[in-house]
């Protein structure tokens, strides 16, 4: 290594070079830049020199129904299952992998369907007040994805493949889009209380991009982030004296190490923890919403408590500029998640009436606040649910990636409509068939971002979160 007689500690001039943009006048610079969000830019335009676009909502909220709704139950309405109960899938259709579970016998919807709003868009009576809102809804009806696994599955809703290791979309967007406030985390996920999807942090994790794109868990019930409030005997001004001496520990550290990213992220996260102490109690605070807001959520009632709670929540993050939040219903396996391989009436009945009150009153509280047009809901699960029950007097449905409806609503989408095709039976997406990637594309399309420039340089190539597949769903939006 050569040395200079000009650096007296020993330092080679590219050791001098790094410690000029990455010691303490460099940490300062990036620090005002990330706060615009400098850095995203210039690799969100790297292919081609494209632009991102301008517009778009500035928030999502991402319900996700964990454990695959039934599409012939709650959003795809088919009468010609009626005609055919109790016969067999046809022939040419037994293609599926039905992971060992019995093929049973085709089985008309549980509930019955009625038109909502002014469009007469047909919902199921497991969401009455979900319907009322038939009007802001565009319901596609012909989603399909990769995998009929739940593991594999909700990794692939949430990152674009089966496999883990990649970006979240929630990861994607506030990558894309920065942070409009500085003491809230960007990117914040809610799970159900009976646990997390089987697949666990992959989920909302940032992949190959730094730790501070990944999502930030609020727990279901309690308070929301645990240890808010340090002990009593350490004032402010003395926390923020001893996070001082931990960042210039932590700086000289990283200094000698050049690209340790991992402990960036971390001296980062402290920051955000510290200034999250005086921001989160308040944004997740219930006390000043006014009982006729917390009635038309659920909250304090059963069983609509802890989901009202969570939408409440994540309208005032909304409000206060988180730019993606996830909320779970169903938690662990089986029967606790909308999985209804026992019985739709029984799954879905108690899954339904936990959620359909409080997205209701999501759908209303956004609008009345004129914060609908610029936030983007999306509805939906991993996959969808076969047409036919799993045996003689089984009254659940298996897995199906066929074929499948999610709904979105809000961040300039045209509402009261339903957007694709599965075939007569609901088995699978026939006309106007979105894949996973389709959808993840129209997102980010929503949120003003283009799919295919949004990318980041990893291992030696442009990576996309639709990677080389993906089309806007223009027809979804105004």
């Amino acid at each position: 290594m050569l040395k200079s007689s000009g650096f007296p500690c020993g330092r080679s001039r590219r050791e001098f070079v790094w410690e000029m943009g990455a010691g303490f006048a460099g940490v300062a610079l990036a620090g005002l830049l990330g706060k615009q969000n400098a850095f995203a830019q210039p690799t969100a335009r790297g292919i081609g020199g494209a632009s991102i676009p301008t517009g778009g909502a500035k928030s999502c909220i991402f319900l996700m129904m964990n454990g695959a709704p039934s599409q012939v139950d709650t959003f795809d309405y088919k009468p010609e299952l009626a005609k055919h109960a109790g016969k067999q899938l046809p022939a040419d259709k037994k293609f599926i992998n039905s992971g060992g579970r019995k093929m049973g016998f085709l089985t008309p919807a549980w509930r019955p369907f009625r038109p909502g709003g002014e469009s007469g868009l047909l919902v199921s009576d497991y969401f009455p007040e979900v319907r009322k809102h038939a009007d802001k809804l565009c319901v596609v009806n012909s989603c399909h994805t990769d995998s009929h696994a739940h593991g594999s599955a909700l990794v692939a809703m949430n990152t674009g493949k089966t496999q883990i290791g990649r970006p979240s979309l929630g990861s994607w967007c506030v990558y894309g889009l920065g942070s409009e406030n500085e003491n809230l985390p960007g990117y914040v996920v809610m799970l159900d209380k009976r646990g997390g999807p089987i697949s666990g942090q992959p989920n909302w994790s940032s992949g190959f991009m730094p730790a501070t794109y990944s999502g930030t868990l609020f727990r279901p019930t309690g308070d929301p982030i645990l240890d808010l409030q340090g002990p009593a005997h350490i004032t402010r001004s003395v926390q923020r004296e001893q996070l001082d001496l931990l960042a210039e520990l932590n700086q000289r550290h990283l200094s000698e190490r050049p690209g340790g990213q991992e402990l960036a992220d971390r001296i980062d996260s402290f920051e955000l923890a510290y200034r999250m102490q005086s921001a989160t109690p308040e944004a997740v605070d219930l006390s000043g919403e006014s009982e006729q807001t917390l009635q038309m959520y659920g909250v304090g009632n059963q069983p609509t408590d802890e989901y009202g709670k969570n939408c409440l929540i994540a309208r005032r993050l909304v409000e206060r500029g988180v730019r993606f939040i996830q909320l779970y219903s169903g938690g662990g396996h089986l029967e606790e998640t909308w999985d209804a391989h026992e019985s739709i009436e029984k799954n879905h009945g108690r899954h339904a009436a936990e959620v359909d009150k409080p997205i209701a009153a999501l759908l209303t509280d956004l609008e009345q606040r004129g914060l609908l047009d610029e936030t983007l809901v999306v509805w939906g699960g991993e996959f969808g649910r076969m047409p036919f029950s799993e045996g003689k007097d089984a009254p659940g449905r298996n897995h199906n990636p066929y074929g499948f409806s999610m709904w979105l609503a809000g961040g300039g989408v045209r509402g009261g409509q339903t957007y694709g095709e599965t075939d007569e039976l609901g088995f699978e997406a026939t006309v106007n068939k979105v894949h996973l990637h389709d959808l993840h594309a129209t997102i980010l399309h929503g949120m003003g971002l283009d799919h295919e420039t949004l990318a980041w340089f990893h291992q030696g190539r442009e990576e996309t979160l639709t990677d080389v597949g993906g089309r806007v769903v223009h027809d979804l939006f105004l």
